[in-house]
C-alpha cells in the first residue's frame, strides 16, 4: 500500500494513554499504538508527535492556582507521556528523539526546529513535549504550531470518537457524523474540532486535519495511507 502522507504530526491525547484507568499510564494500551506508529515509520513516513498530559494534570480544573503555575505543571505532564511513548517505541526498535519546549537537558533535547528536520530525514521519530512552551495555550495548539513548522503534510488527530459530529454523540444518538468538512464549515456550524486557536492556525497555513478514532490504534496507519477514517478538515475551495 502506498503511503499518502510523506510526514505527519500526530495528536495523542493524554487520557488515550491512560486507557481505562483514567489517569497515569497503562502500557497495554500504548504498546499497540506504538505499533501501529512503528508501521507507518516503516513504510517511510516521516513522524512527529505531540502527546497532551490530561492523564496527569489538567490545568483548566486545577481550582484557586494561578494559571501560568498550573499550565507549567500540565507541561511537565506532557513530557512524562512523552519519554513513556519513546520508551515503548524505542523497545520495538524505533529511533526516536524526545524534544522539549522547556529546556531539561538531561532528560530530553531543547526543541529546535532545524535539528528536528535533520532527525526526519535520518528516519527518526520526534515526540515533542512541554505543549508550545508557553501558558494558555493547549497542545492542539502545539500541534498545529509544529506541524507549520515542520511542514507537516497533515495532522492527525487521534481521539476517543470516531470523527467529528454535528453535536456529541455521546449524548445525543441522532447525531450525524462528517466525512469531510472545509475550515469554513467548522466556522459555521461551530463544531469542536480543535480548540480556536489551534484550527485558526490550521485554516492560516493550509494545514489539513484528520480527525479519527483512537480505539482502533491501527487507524493511525491507516491515515497515514490515506485510507478513509474519520473526518478530513481541509482548507476552504
Amino acid at each position: 500500500m502506498a503511503v499518502k502522507y510523506k510526514r505527519v504530526l500526530l495528536k495523542l491525547s493524554g487520557e488515550a494513554l491512560a486507557g481505562s484507568k483514567a489517569s497515569g499510564l497503562d502500557h497495554s494500551v500504548i504498546i499497540p499504538i506504538c505499533e501501529s506508529i512503528k508501521k507507518c515509520a516503516d513504510a517511510g513516513v516521516q513522524i512527529g508527535i505531540v502527546v497532551g498530559g490530561g492523564n496527569f494534570w489538567r490545568g483548566r480544573s486545577s481550582g484557586a492556582m494561578d494559571r501560568t503555575r498550573a499550565d507549567h505543571i500540565g507541561m511537565l505532564a506532557t513530557t512524562m507521556n512523552a519519554l513513556a511513548v519513546a520508551d515503548v517505541l524505542e523497545s520495538m526498535g524505533c529511533d526516536v528523539r524526545v524534544q522539549t519546549a522547556i529546556t531539561m537537558r538531561q532528560v530530553a533535547e531543547p526543541y529546535i526546529r532545524n535539528k528536528a528536520m535533520r532527525h526526519f530525514e535520518k528516519g527518526r521519530i520526534v515526540i515533542f513535549g512541554c505543549g508550545t512552551g508557553n501558558p494558555f495555550f493547549s497542545t492542539d495548539t502545539a500541534s498545529t504550531l509544529r506541524a507549520a513548522e515542520i511542514e507537516a503534510d497533515i495532522v492527525l488527530k487521534a481521539t476517543m470518537v470516531d470523527g467529528v459530529y454535528d453535536k456529541d454523540p455521546n449524548k445525543y444518538p441522532d447525531a450525524v457524523k462528517f466525512d469531510r468538512l472545509t475550515f469554513n464549515d467548522v466556522l459555521v456550524k461551530n463544531l469542536q474540532v480543535m480548540d480556536s486557536t489551534a484550527a485558526s492556525m490550521c485554516k492560516d497555513n493550509n494545514l489539513p486535519i484528520l480527525v479519527f478514532n483512537l480505539s482502533d490504534p491501527d487507524n493511525i496507519y491507516r491515515a497515514c495511507m490515506g485510507e478513509q477514517v474519520g473526518t478530513l478538515v481541509e482548507p476552504n475551495k
